[in-house]
C-alpha cells in the first residue's frame, strides 16, 4: 500500500510546527519516515515511542536532563526509570511518549555502579557534596581489613534512607527538611546486594563496584562501610554503568543527541518499545490474537502457547511486525493472564 500524504495542519515556523509525515492509506505514519524501525507506526500525532539511554553529565539533575530529551525530541511525554544525584554520571534510561508506561517493568530491575569512597572523612550527605561532619585518621587501615567489611556487606538485607533523599515525610521531601535543620530518620527498607567488589585501594580512596536493587543508596552503603572499617567515609564519584537492562556502551551524551536531532537523525538514538524489556520473556502473537488484546479480550495459557520462562513475573506480547502490543502479568488468575498495559494503537 503506497504511502499518501497529509497536509500539516500548522505553518512552518510556527513554534509547535508538524512536518508532514509519509502514513498509510488507513492513517498509520510510518517510522521510517524518520529512519526508526520498519514497519513500526507512530502514535497519530506523529510522535516516536521508546528508549533513549543518556550518559548523565555531573552537575545536572535528572529532571533537568529529562527536559532536554524532552525538548530535542519535541516529545508530548518524558520520564525516566531512576534518579541519579547531581553529581553522580552515567546511565539515565528515558521513556518517550507511550514508552512512559514501560517504566514500571523497568525500575526494579537490577543497576550497577562504579565508584569511589573516600576513607576518613565523613559528611552529612554522604558524598562530596556536603559539609564536613568528622575527620578521623585512616593510614593504619589494612587492605585486608577494607575488603573483609566489602565481603561482609554482601549479606545485608536492609538500609536506612539518608537524611538528604527525596524521601517524603508528611509530604516533604527529606532534602528540604535536612537543610532546614530537621533531620528525619526513617525505618529501614529491604534492599539487596547482588555484587560487590573492591577494585582498587590507594588510601584513603577505595574503588569499587557494586550491583544492588532499586532503591538502595551507594552513597549511604559507603557510609555505613566507613563506619564498619572505624574511620567513617563518603563517596566522591559514582557512575551508574547498567540500568534496566541497558549499560553505559549504549548511553549517548546530551551534545550527540544534540547533533543527531540537528542532523534530523534523532529517530536513530531511539530504542523501539518491543525491545525495551530485555529481561521479559516474549510471545509473538498471530493476527487473530492481536485482535483479541485489541478487544480486551481473557487471554489463557492457551492463547500463549508456553513461555520460554516458567511462571514469569511478566510476559510482553509482540505482533508479527515487531511491535509491542501487550503485558501481561504472569501471575494467571483462573487460567487467564491479566493485562498490566496494553497498546492497542502500534498495529
Amino acid at each position: 500500500m503506497k504511502p499518501v500524504q497529509r497536509l500539516a495542519n500548522r505553518q512552518k515556523g510556527h513554534p509547535h510546527f508538524l512536518p508532514v509525515l509519509p502514513i498509510t492509506a488507513d492513517g498509520k505514519a510510518t517510522a521510517s519516515h524518520y529512519g526508526l524501525w520498519d514497519g513500526t507506526p507512530l502514535n497519530r500525532h506523529g510522535r516516536m515511542n521508546g528508549i533513549v539511554v543518556v550518559d548523565k553529565p555531573v552537575a545536572m539533575t535528572s529532571a533537568q536532563v529529562v527536559a532536554r530529551v524532552k525538548a530535542l525530541l519535541k516529545a508530548e511525554k518524558v520520564g525516566h526509570t531512576g534518579t541519579l544525584d547531581p553529581f553522580a554520571t552515567g546511565v539515565l534510561v528515558c521513556c518517550t511518549n507511550q514508552a512512559t508506561r514501560l517504566a514500571q517493568f523497568l525500575m526494579p530491575g537490577r543497576k550497577c555502579y562504579e565508584g569511589v569512597m573516600r576513607l576518613g572523612i565523613r559528611t552529612d550527605t554522604q558524598d562530596s557534596t556536603g559539609q564536613v561532619i568528622s575527620k578521623e585518621p585512616c593510614v593504619r587501615v589494612a587492605h585486608q581489613q577494607v575488603r573483609s567489611v566489602f565481603r561482609d556487606f554482601l549479606k545485608i538485607k536492609e538500609q536506612v534512607p539518608p537524611a538528604f533523599s527525596a524521601l517524603k515525610h508528611r509530604g516533604v521531601p527529606l532534602y528540604k527538611l535536612a537543610r532546614r535543620g530537621a533531620f528525619v530518620k526513617k525505618a529501614a527498607r529491604p534492599i539487596s546486594i547482588y555484587e560487590l567488589k573492591v577494585l582498587d585501594i590507594d588510601l584513603p580512596s577505595v574503588h569499587f563496584t557494586v550491583s544492588c536493587s532499586q532503591g538502595t543508596y551507594v552513597r549511604t552503603l559507603c557510609a555505613d562501610m566507613g563506619d564498619a572499617i572505624g574511620c567513617g567515609a563518603h563517596l566522591v564519584r559514582l557512575c551508574r554503568t547498567e540500568s534496566g537492562g541497558f549499560t553505559l556502551k549504549e548511553a549517548l551524551s546530551l551534545s550527540t543527541l544534540k547533533e543527531m536531532a540537528l542532523a534530523g537523525k534523532i529517530a536513530d538514538c531511539i530504542t523501539p518499545m518491543s525491545r525495551a524489556l530485555r529481561a521479559i520473556p516474549e510471545v509473538n502473537a498471530g493476527p487473530a490474537l492481536v485482535q483479541r488484546i485489541r478487544y480486551g479480550q481473557p487471554i489463557t495459557k492457551a492463547d500463549l502457547g508456553q513461555p520460554k520462562e516458567i511462571a514469569p513475573m511478566w510476559i510482553k506480547v509482540t505482533s508479527q511486525g515487531g511491535n509491542l502490543i501487550a503485558v501481561l502479568s504472569g501471575n494467571e488468575k483462573d487460567g487467564v493472564y491479566p493485562y498490566a498495559c496494553v497498546f492497542p494503537n502500534q498495529e
